[in-house]
């Protein structure tokens, strides 16, 4: 193939990584935001959603579809529940302090570890996406001056990861919904910005933290039930969105939810693109310098304020 169809291919491949990311990270900065704790177990809760996920899709049996459809909405359910019973058993008794949230949080991720080990196993195992269908891509290219349109039989996706980059996309702006046109984002928003001042107006901050971790984790959750068709469920997957999760949430800037989304997109395509015509170690080393040079030379991040 010619320059041009590698491209395409290699910005799709980079949209389902960041819509995938976008998911993960945005879950770990609205629990930063909001709480102000680093969230080091936030990669064990995506884990938990793809062995999740794998467990109800085989309980379910019948069609994929059923199962897939099942896992959607249970999955990131039960992980939001069981981190925000986390937050109020754990978090909530050590007052957030951040140095102590991190150890807490550190038990918790070895904790979840040992216990998928012992119970779900070593092994890889995958889960068949509801629908995979081929579905082709045009490409564009310059010829005699002029953008030419192709339109080739070889050149294909499957109508999964669409449907993956698609179902990412709405969450997302469900997610923007919630925190910008309800009541629970508004008091979301008035805790991030002073803790003490909205306990003062009654504001139940206690409850407000522990939806905001339920949440964070359901979405990484979320995340992984939409992934695992395309990569098998292992107790050991949590260890790369969280490090990926980490890398977006500080270059986005601390907290800032469309900062996230937007290093998910940078980081995203920019994997997908180095990944297909150099190598994915070269992308994972982009990563890093890039977060590197953010630190150096925006210190807050591409989003992010002097407060966060």
């Amino acid at each position: 193939m010619d320059f041009g169809p590698y491209l395409m291919l290699a910005i799709m491949e980079g949209a389902l990584t960041a819509a995938v990311l976008a998911l993960t990270a945005s879950g770990l900065a609205l629990v930063f935001g909001v709480m102000r704790v680093v969230n080091v177990a936030h990669g064990e809760f995506f884990m938990l959603g793809a062995v999740l996920a794998w467990w109800v899709s085989q309980l379910a049996g019948g069609s994929p579809v059923w199962g897939f459809l099942l896992a959607l909405c249970v999955v990131p359910l039960l992980v939001g529940v069981l981190a925000a019973a986390v937050d109020m058993t754990i978090l909530k008794r050590i007052n957030y302090d951040p140095e102590r949230t991190i150890v807490a949080t550190i038990g918790i991720l070895y904790i979840l570890q040992q216990v998928t080990l012992m119970t779900y196993g070593p092994e890889a195992r995958p889960v068949a996406p509801p629908f995979n269908t081929r579905v082709a891509l045009p490409w564009f290219e310059m010829s005699n001056g002029a953008l030419q349109l192709y339109w080739p039989w070889g050149l294909s996706i499957t109508s999964y990861k669409l449907f993956v980059i698609g179902a990412a996309c709405v969450v997302l702006l469900g997610l923007w919904a919630l925190m910008t046109q309800t009541k629970l984002g508004l008091l979301m928003r008035a805790t991030e910005q002073d803790r003490e001042m909205a306990h003062a107006f009654g504001i139940p901050v206690q409850r407000v933290y522990a939806i905001a971790f339920g949440l964070g984790a359901g979405m990484a959750a979320l995340a992984a039930v939409l992934i695992v068709p395309i990569q098998q469920a292992h107790y050991l997957m949590g260890g790369d969105p969280l490090l990926l999760s980490f890398i977006v949430v500080i270059i986005g800037g601390l907290g800032s939810l469309p900062g996230a989304i937007l290093a998910a997109l940078l980081i995203g395509l920019s994997d997908g693109i180095i990944s297909v015509f150099f190598s994915p170690t070269l992308a994972k080393i982009f990563a890093t310098l890039l977060v590197a040079f953010v630190l150096v030379f925006r210190p807050n991040g591409l989003w992010g304020t002097r407060n966060s």
